[in-house]
């Protein structure tokens, strides 16, 4: 039913886009002066008939599930969900969803089976509702949309407004769920120091949050320093951009100023392969191939190295950066005008001299951003420090020891059947929070670098 009503949908806004511009031909063709061109028009009919129908299906579809369910669940049998906790209600509900969906396990009570029946009902009711309140919809939008052609409509002043419209609402809503996001992190991360003190995250030198959840469950007493952790992210992010940066702005300024155009055209698409791999298989390379040459390395020279060490992630984490900072580095330096290169050679310097004391200077906002976000994802990799690194935090700087970092133990955290009323889960939360917090400083830094910059060489 869902492909039928965006069918439905796109054939209105498609039809209402060819009625309404030949209406307006129509009536140019009558010898009236039209205010818009007849491509408006018919654009015109096609947002009007085309947006509120696909807001309206895009909400159906959110909503449709849960009222469904809800529906379902106050039709119960009286007695069915006395005395069970949310927990046991919420189960019986997916239960009940499984078995409408055709996933039966054992023999399920014959009143959930009643139940899977009427949610299956429906949502074929919704589904046929939604068919028809759309066609409905579009149908209105089409009446409406053909009544407004004529030759003082301001056609193309009505659709700059719908597209300026919808642009302001896209960066609304992302406005939106940026302070969304923030709420929710700010939210939880007060409850986690409610029970942590502060100073005990910032401060600690011990990061084991594994504490009882149950009372039966045998565990420690948890500590939630974070010190290891990030030091352990820093580590791995140094290795990573002390290989990746060096490399990658060598690269770029051969690629841009010293290669050949058929040793760049091939090189240069090549080298941008590897932003496109994604990083289970970086991880797969790490441990497979790179953690056991470092450890033939190190045994041949009398070191006692881990089985996963920082080396090794923040090496394979730098393959994966290279082509961010080589590439922004490239078009950065090809941003820089033509006249100060030439201008630098006409007066006798060389090519090297060239690079180094006028376009790379000249190109450095652009540089730093490229660096910026090899940073970013130095930060928010995962797979690679899951599988090469480790999920063990040690207060160390030695790269060839095992370490973690904080996006790890944000997955680690949120592995699994917990609830959000303990350390173990809200301290997900606060690592979440304190990388925002520094993130948000790496940026506004490198944006009072950039401005400095860009002011001396504007």
């Amino acid at each position: 039913m869902t492909l039928v009503a965006f069918s439905i949908l796109f054939a209105a806004a498609l039809g209402g886009y060819i009625l309404n511009r030949m209406a307006a031909d129509r009536i140019r063709k009558g010898g009236a002066r039209l205010h818009s061109l007849s491509g408006f028009h018919g654009m015109y009919s096609a947002l009007v008939v085309g947006l509120p129908g696909l807001f309206l299906l895009t909400i159906w579809l959110i909503l449709q599930g849960p009222v469904s369910e809800n529906l379902m669940m106050s039709g119960l049998p009286d007695g069915v969900l006395d005395g069970l906790d949310a927990g046991k209600i919420a189960l019986i509900r997916s239960e009940i969803t499984q078995i409408a969906n055709g996933n039966v396990f054992g023999t399920p009570d014959p009143w959930k089976i009643e139940a899977a029946e009427r949610l299956i009902s429906l949502n074929a009711a919704g589904d046929r509702l939604m068919v028809v309140s759309v066609a409905l919809l579009v149908l209105a939008g089409l009446v409406y949309a053909r009544s407004r052609v004529s030759s003082e409509f301001r056609a193309r002043h009505g659709v700059e407004a719908i597209i300026l419209g919808l642009m302001v609402g896209c960066s609304g809503m992302a406005v939106v769920t940026t302070a969304g996001i923030v709420f929710s992190l700010i939210y939880e991360s007060w409850a986690f120091f409610e029970l942590i003190p502060l100073q005990d995250f910032l401060f600690g030198l011990n990061w084991e949050p594994q504490i009882a959840i149950r009372a039966d469950q045998v565990a420690g007493a948890g500590a939630f320093g974070v010190i290891p952790v990030f030091l352990g992210t820093l580590v791995i992010m140094t290795v990573a951009l002390v290989i990746a940066v060096p490399i990658g702005l060598f690269a770029a300024i051969y690629l841009n100023e010293f290669a050949a155009a058929r040793t760049r055209n091939i090189v240069k698409p090549l080298l941008e392969i590897l932003s496109g791999i994604p990083t289970i298989v970086y991880g797969f390379f790490a441990i497979l191939t790179v953690a056991p040459f470092l450890r033939e390395m190190a045994a041949g020279a009398g070191l006692t190295i881990s089985p996963n060490t920082a080396l090794a992630g923040g090496g394979v984490m730098a393959i994966m950066l290279i082509p961010f900072i080589s590439s922004f580095t490239d078009d950065a330096l090809a941003a820089v005008p033509q006249s100060l290169r030439d201008g630098s050679l006409a007066l006798g310097a060389t090519r090297g001299e060239t690079m180094l004391k006028v376009l790379f200077p000249a190109a450095i906002p652009g540089i730093v951003g490229g660096v910026l976000l090899a940073v970013s994802r130095a930060i928010g990799e995962t797979m690679i420090v899951v599988m090469a690194a480790g999920l063990i935090a040690k207060l160390t700087i030695n790269p060839l020891d095992s370490v973690t970092t904080v996006t790890v133990q944000i997955v680690t955290l949120l592995i699994g059947d917990t609830e959000f009323d303990n350390p173990k889960t809200l301290a997900a939360f606060a690592l979440g929070m304190l990388l925002f917090v520094i993130t948000l400083g790496i940026n506004i830094l490198a944006l009072r670098i950039v401005r400095k910059y860009r002011e001396l060489y504007d």
